[in-house]
């Protein structure tokens, strides 16, 4: 295990945990920290990893300090203060963002890291805690080049296509133009489904045309699934699909811009939190639209 580095691993959620288990198997010295749930850290914990208490404990114990946490809040909760990943620097580490955060805390959380002597990247990720497991995600690097070729042989272990998108907050900005395009397509198809049973056209037919020609995307087969099939292929709550639209939302707008497209996806999925379908799955705007609608 000498030859490799020594990783503190912050968030071990669905897609947090796989990828600590990823690292454990191929002998990676990891040091866990709780977030929310003990679960996912005993089992860490079980095969090897060190707990410790503080964020700040984190990056006093590793090489690569990577969290995969939720909200930009979240990331600077962990970055900041006495107790902080950045108080627990002692230079050239690499901090490294898995999550969907706004590149305008990105980039303020680096000013600080690199005057601390260490590197600060952005890396959100795509496809599924499965593949995390499997070491098959993909992964949108922001940062200096220098670091990316750094860490490129960690993230070779963790994805199947790594891309190296550009500058710091390149990586997150992507990310969100991704997720919104995503979440927007998404909402669109569901409540075409939810028209069509208004209009008394079969879900499947609806499918079928609308499939046989340049609408037909994978986002459309994770809808038409649960429209169709009633099976969930997309494990991705509503809560934080509204999140990274809200984000991309601001993000516009801090580049002086705005967005005439987000606010209609943002208040669908708004108005379908705000009626109690948060925790549910995004294929399930299907569902959301047909109740909604009906008659």
């Amino acid at each position: 295990m000498a030859d490799k580095p020594r990783v503190g691993f912050i968030g071990l959620g669905l897609m947090g945990s796989a990828m600590v288990q990823r690292l454990i198997d191929l002998d990676y010295p990891m040091t866990v920290i709780a977030n929310r749930s003990r679960e996912n850290i005993e089992a860490a914990v079980a095969r090897g990893a060190k707990e410790v208490k503080t964020a700040r404990e984190i990056a006093q114990n590793s090489d690569i300090i990577m969290l995969c946490v939720d909200t930009s809040d979240a990331v600077e909760s962990r970055m900041f203060g006495d107790d902080g990943v950045i108080a627990g620097l002692k230079g050239g580490e690499l901090v490294i963002d898995f999550g969907t955060s706004l590149p305008g805390s990105t980039l303020k959380i680096a000013q600080e890291v690199i005057a601390k002597g260490a590197s600060y990247m952005d890396s959100p990720l795509g496809r599924t805690p499965t593949h995390g497991r499997e070491g098959k995600l993909n992964i949108m690097a922001g940062g200096d080049k220098a670091d990316f070729d750094r860490i490129k042989p960690v993230l070779d272990d963790l994805g199947e296509n790594i891309f190296h998108v550009g500058p710091l907050g390149a990586g997150h900005t992507l990310k969100l133009i991704n997720n919104f395009y995503a979440m927007t397509t998404a909402c669109a198809m569901s409540e075409a489904f939810a028209m069509a049973d208004h209009a008394g056209i079969d879900r499947q037919t609806l499918y079928d045309v609308m499939s046989a020609g340049p609408l037909k995307s994978g986002m459309m087969g994770f809808i038409k699934a649960q429209a169709v099939d009633k099976e969930i292929q997309l494990a991705f709550s509503l809560t934080n699909a509204g999140k990274d639209v809200g984000y991309y939302a601001q993000m516009t707008k801090d580049m002086g811009k705005g967005s005439l497209m987000a606010p209609g996806t943002a208040n669908a999925l708004a108005t379908a939190k705000s009626d109690g379908w948060g925790d549910r799955m995004v294929p399930e705007m299907v569902d959301y639209f047909e109740d909604r609608y009906k008659d």
